[in-house]
């Protein structure tokens, strides 16, 4: 077996379930999950269809690259929610992939090049999806941690960091919006990092799987090839973004997303995804392309979103230190006791599952960012998500 599966730490709901193992919820009350970033929104209304021609397309391999109408669609989506000077060339640009995480994961297996560099860096922030960990270490680098700190907006800064290690560093790997803080990438953060990646040549990639969910209908987050563009680099030199319909359109079974950006980066990309086989059926595609070809389902949903929020902390804030993030749909409260000891006796209390902050970052600088914070994320329904939050409230207040 490969060595490098010895350093994976256990996934953060690995952790959540031994935690949790030996606690008995009350049976009187129903289990609600805020602990994971599932929606569980109604899918979109023109997903219904009549399946015939979608299944006679099953008799045939689909292509590495997609289809070109999926591409398409997608480079129209980008040109539109990015209001970029031109619309990014599908056959180069675009590469639609199996969601997010295959497409994170692959990506970093891809560009982390052992032969130049030993033990390469692969900078991330802190707390972090832990795709991106994973896939560094499986990839023979080595991960350093930038904090994302209250006092900072949740924003990490470039400059924690000396120049040692970004001459080493192959990859900086950011969210935005955040999982789980919810704080957007700000413009003085990206010229910082194009400065870094122009003088030592490396990859900027952000995670934008949260881009869709926002409070102000008339100022969505910024996008990195929204920025680059903006900036002088409408090549998008060095820049690669991620991108999901789990989260825009309540489609987590789907498996469908894409990364876009620098044609050369993606060239090679597309060389290790022909190997790598990760393909959308014919069937996901089609589906796909009405997704990204419509908006009002998108609005319907944010605008869902926008009430539990201001139904939870309404009801939280009197009695917890939360606040509203920038974007997402994850709270990320400060508690006044041990992150695992809070969620282990909400459980026990009120059968509500939260994630123990410390399980999505790693100690950095004698700091972890996530002790003493929980991550929930409001995914449940209206009346669902009333109803967890009257709980944890209930449960604060002892």
């Amino acid at each position: 077996m490969n060595s490098r599966l010895n350093l994976l730490h256990p996934y953060p709901f690995e952790k959540l379930a031994a935690l949790l193992r030996d606690v008995s919820p009350p049976a009187a009350k129903s289990e609600i999950l805020l602990s994971i970033g599932e929606p569980a929104h109604a899918l979109p209304e023109f997903l219904a269809t009549d399946t015939g021609e979608l299944v006679s397309a099953l008799g045939r391999y689909p292509l590495t690259r997609g289809s070109s109408g999926l591409r398409q669609a997608i480079a129209r989506w980008l040109t539109r929610r990015y209001r970029l000077s031109r619309t990014p060339n599908p056959d180069t640009e675009i590469l639609p992939t199996s969601g997010s995480r295959e497409a994170l994961f692959s990506f970093i297996q891809a560009v982390v090049n052992n032969a130049e560099t030993p033990r390469p860096v692969v900078v991330m922030s802190n707390p972090f999806y832990q795709i991106y960990e994973g896939a560094a270490l499986l990839a023979g680098a080595q991960p350093l941690y930038l904090n994302s700190l209250q006092s900072n907006g949740f924003v990490p800064d470039l400059d924690q960091l000396p120049e040692s290690v970004w001459q080493k560093t192959q990859l900086l790997l950011l969210c935005s919006p955040d999982n789980p803080t919810g704080a957007v990438i700000t413009g003085e953060v990206l010229t910082r990092a194009f400065e870094l990646a122009q003088k030592h040549d490396f990859i900027v990639a952000l995670d934008e799987c949260y881009s869709e969910i926002y409070f102000d209908e008339d100022s969505p987050p910024q996008g990195l090839l929204e920025y680059a563009d903006r900036t002088g680099n409408s090549g998008f030199e060095r820049c690669v973004i991620f991108q999901s319909l789990s989260k825009r359109s309540n489609l987590p079974g789907l498996r469908s997303g894409f990364v876009a950006g620098y044609a050369t980066i993606l060239q090679d990309y597309y060389r290790y995804r022909t190997y790598h086989g990760c393909t959308l059926s014919p069937m996901v595609q089609e589906l796909s392309i009405r997704a990204w070809s419509d908006e009002n389902h998108v609005a319907k949903n944010r605008a869902l979103y926008r009430q539990k929020f201001d139904l939870a902390l309404a009801i939280l804030q009197p009695v917890m230190d939360v606040s509203r993030p920038d974007a997402g749909f994850y709270l990320w409260p400060q508690t006044t006791v041990d992150e695992t000891a809070f969620a282990r006796e909400l459980y026990a209390a009120q059968n509500i599952k939260v994630l123990p902050g410390s399980y999505l970052s790693r100690e950095s600088g004698g700091i972890n960012p996530g002790q003493n914070r929980v991550r929930m994320a409001l995914v449940q329904d209206l009346d669902t998500t009333r109803e967890a939050v009257e709980r944890i409230a209930a449960f604060a207040s002892l």
